[in-house]
């Protein structure tokens, strides 16, 4: 029986039955949602979102969601997204990151931040086929930096990956420091990254993963998870290990102690073909969380239910279930759905309703929608 039958099933079995719903709570729907990030971009308080369906960037403002359009420029379809303090002034900007051309930018949220457009700058427009952006303090200085892939076989950063410095002054610097971490050693089409000290040695290590897929001779050998070593000196080329197996349709890739034991392990998915698992630190046994499954493209590792330990979270979208993955501490994965007839490309874990505990905000591309799902945990 496939998981989309088994979820009917529990759903009209009493004694299956999904004994805490979570409710549903639509932001946006009319198209295409690749991504959606939420924070305070109005300053009262409240948690808004962000996100990009088509080649309009909208905000939407809570707790009422009204639509402001922060961007319509022809071209910046934003097929990622993050959320940083680029120019330090205490409020969060907006990252923008579209597939090919390449293109990493950056809006500063203004005084009046529902009025009129949004300043546009550009942080990087040399990495081609940007599918996954990150935030997360590289070079150990204190402020976070943005980790870039470049997936493409073409372009002046073949199957590649980056990570970007903000500059010292960010509103007049032509381009952000780039550096390269992973150099042309990473075919395949590559999707999301992963930040983490893996070996233990003090410094933050990079993971990524690629699909493969249709056309080996042209993109390269895909189906992998990898992490990167961080060398002495981070803005030199990083050290590539490959992790064991053979992954088709491998997308996202999280360091995490997943089983307590003071090792950073490793969660992944292949949201190009089925199931999630996690790899366990040294040896890299691969242990399954969930098979069923298919497109997990998004994936969160965070603790969900608040008990110290680390769960996941997707929203796949060929199968189109949400759900969530309640750890026992030890590494053994319980799926919880939260949501069926809902596709997505990305998922966040944030609190968007302020009551302490974690929800899952969803852009959904086949779903042609923005939205939340409330949890229920009191």
């Amino acid at each position: 029986m496939d998981f989309s039958k088994k979820v009917l099933l529990w759903l009209v079995t009493p004694a299956l039955a999904i004994a805490e719903p979570w409710k549903k709570h639509v932001i946006y729907e009319g198209a295409r949602a690749n991504v959606a990030v939420a924070a305070d971009f109005t300053g009262d308080g409240k948690l808004d979102v962000i996100s990009n369906s088509g080649q309009q960037t909208r905000l939407f403002v809570a707790p009422d969601w009204k639509e402001h359009i922060i961007d319509d420029t022809a071209g910046h379809n934003f097929i990622h997204g993050e959320v940083m303090d680029v120019d330090n002034d205490g409020d969060p900007d907006f990252i923008g990151a579209r597939y090919r051309p390449g293109l990493v930018a950056w809006f500063e949220t203004p005084k009046n931040p529902t009025v009129g457009k949004w300043k546009m700058r550009i942080a990087d427009d040399t990495l081609n086929g940007i599918h996954g952006v990150l935030r997360g303090d590289v070079d150990g200085d204190g402020r976070d930096d943005l980790l870039a892939n470049s997936g493409q076989p073409d372009g002046e950063h073949p199957n590649s990956a980056a990570w970007l410095r903000i500059p010292k002054n960010p509103r007049k610097a032509e381009r952000w420091e780039r550096y390269i971490f992973a150099d042309r050693d990473a075919p395949g089409l590559s999707h999301y990254l992963g930040i983490g000290d893996i070996n233990g040695d003090g410094r933050v290590d990079l993971t990524l993963a690629a699909k493969g897929g249709f056309d080996e001779t042209k993109f390269g050998k895909g189906e992998w998870f990898a992490w990167w070593e961080a060398p002495r000196n981070p803005k030199k080329v990083f050290k590539k290990h490959a992790l064991p197996g053979v992954h088709p349709g491998a997308t996202n890739i999280q360091p995490a102690d997943v089983n307590g034991d003071g090792k950073m392990d490793i969660v992944a998915s292949r949201g190009h073909g089925t199931g999630l698992l996690w790899f366990e630190n040294p040896t890299w046994k691969i242990h399954n969380i969930n098979t069923e499954l298919k497109s997990s493209h998004c994936l969160q590792v965070v603790d969900m239910d608040g008990d110290g330990d680390v769960d996941a979270a997707t929203c796949a979208y060929e199968s189109q279930i949400a759900a969530w993955f309640e750890n026992d501490g030890k590494g053994n994965f319980t799926t919880h759905v939260v949501a069926t007839g809902q596709a997505a490309y990305d998922i966040r874990a944030v609190d968007i309703d302020e009551d302490n505990d974690l929800d899952l905000l969803i852009a959904g591309q086949k779903s042609n929608n923005v939205v939340w799902y409330e949890n229920p945990q009191k």
